[in-house]
Parts: C-alpha cells; structure tokens; sequence
C-alpha cells in the first residue's frame, strides 16, 4: 500500500457519521495520501477504520493508534487481514502501548513496561499464522528501545508530538528502508498569542502523560518549558504556525530529516471545520 507523502491526523471522536464522511470528502479531494485516526475512549479503533474505508475511494486509513489493550493479538491481526481484504488492501494497522490513565483507569488492565508488552503483542500477532501480516503494521515510537523494536519486527513507525529532531533521530534508528510517518500539528494562524493559544488547549490533555513528557525532556525541553502550559518555545515546536508558506517550511524540516510521510493535524477551535478545512487546502501542495 502507498501511504503517499502527505496525511491529515485528526481526532474523529469530535464527529458524528456525517462529519466523518465531510472530513473523509475533504481529505481526498485535496489529494492527501493517508487519513490517520487515534484511540481513545470513544470510537473504537477497527469499527471506525471499516466505517472509513466504506466511505472513501483512494485513500489509505491509518490507527495512529489502535491501543494494544482494547484487543487481543490475534484479533488485531485478523483485523488487519479483513480490513484489507475486504477494503483493496488501504489499511495500516499502527500500534500503541497507551497511557496508564487510559489502561488501568478506564480498561481496567494492568499497564507493563511499553517495550516488552509490545514485543510480547507482536509475538502473539505472528502466533498462528503464516508469513507476514496481511499490511503494514507501525509502532507508536518515541523512545530508541521502541523505534529498535520498530525497526526489527514492523514496517516503521507512527511518532506523535514530536519535532524534526526527534524525526531525525528516529529514521537512524529506523534505517532507510522503514516507513517513519510523523504526525504535526499545525495553525495556520498569523496571530502568534491566538495560535499558542490554540495549541495550548489542544496540547493540556498530552502535557499530564510521562510517555510524552519524558520524551519531550529527551529532546530538549526543559521542566520550565513544560510548566504553567507551555512556554512560547514548547508551544511553537508542537504546533506550527503563520502563514502557509511559514507551516510548510516547518512540515518539510520533518522530510529533510528523514520522515517518509508528514500527517499533519489542523489545531483550530474545536468546532470550526471551515479553519479545518482551509488549512487542509492550504498545506496540500507541500
């Protein structure tokens, strides 16, 4: 499957049959590879992906990500097997370890160290069945260990709330040969106080969980930068802003250093879907 160059991220929980089919429209017709999705505690992961793929014609869906304690492995792998059967082969199953909040406070399972719990997942995903997965399978990678696991049993990776220095760092990991597709989030906004505004509310949910946090401090940042939502140096890094022109040039920074694919994810007011889809218009030609 061809994940293209370009992906739009968007958090589907926030739209009903019709929004989604609306966002669907506007992702396609503005030639965007791939539409990537999250897990939650709304949709669940591999209904909404056959929901998707019923309701597009070219585009490839990815789970960015399907949380790997919502479902057993075989079922993970069956899944990726019937969605792309049945859907022209247009799925890419990408994995993730969660958040402690959201595995023991909401699932009720224990959460384990992320490394072996996923390589125990992809051990049992191989259980059972002949040659390799039935598409690509990508981890939710942040930290070396996991892009090193990435890079030994799947086809890449999907990072998430990272910068072209991560980017950088990932894809040597990943070597050439791997798909490193980076999600960004992006304003296109040219008032600097309301876009860090944007992203400030759009980053408060991500700036309480350890997994972000600690790789946010591997990259650089500072507990300051972290603090009191996010100073101006933080906020600019995880959500583009300007102009255009001033958005693209941050979303190439992540295909110089090494990205395969760029989903970019519009940070507008929670209801405006015409600033949604006029950032998707705008960022479509990068």
């Amino acid at each position: 499957m061809d994940l293209g160059r370009l992906g739009v991220w968007y958090p589907t929980d926030r739209l009903d049959a019709a929004g989604l089919r609306a966002l669907l429209r506007v992702v396609e017709e503005h030639g965007y590879g791939t539409l990537w999705y999250p897990e939650s505690t709304g949709y669940e992961s591999i209904a909404l992906a056959g929901f998707l793929l019923a309701n597009s014609r070219r585009l490839a869906i990815g789970s960015s990500i399907a949380n790997i304690y919502a479902r057993d492995a075989f079922t993970a792998r069956r899944a990726l097997a019937t969605l792309n059967r049945l859907h022209e082969g247009r799925f890419a199953l990408g994995l993730g370890v969660s958040h402690v909040p959201l595995v023991e406070g909401v699932r009720g399972h224990r959460y384990d160290k992320p490394v072996p719990a996923m390589r125990a997942y992809l051990d049992g995903m191989r259980k059972g069945s002949k040659g390799a997965p039935e598409g690509k399978v990508l981890l939710a990678a942040l930290g070396p260990r996991m892009l090193a696991l990435a890079a030994a049993e799947t086809d890449g990776a999907v990072p998430y709330n990272v910068t072209p220095e991560h980017t950088r760092q990932a894809a040597q990991v990943l070597g050439p040969d791997k798909v490193l597709a980076v999600e960004q989030k992006v304003c296109v906004e040219t008032d600097k106080a309301r876009a860090r505004a944007l992203g400030r509310k759009e980053l408060a949910r991500y700036m309480v969980l350890p997994n972000y946090v600690n790789n946010w401090l591997r990259l650089g940042f500072t507990e300051a930068d972290l603090a009191d939502g996010g100073s101006d140096r933080f906020i600019d890094a995880m959500v583009l802003s300007g102009d255009a022109e001033a958005v693209k040039a941050g979303l190439r920074a992540h295909f110089e250093a090494g990205a395969t694919h760029v989903c970019l994810q519009p940070v507008t007011a929670e209801d405006d879907v015409a600033a949604r889809d006029a950032m998707i218009a705008a960022l479509a030609d990068t």
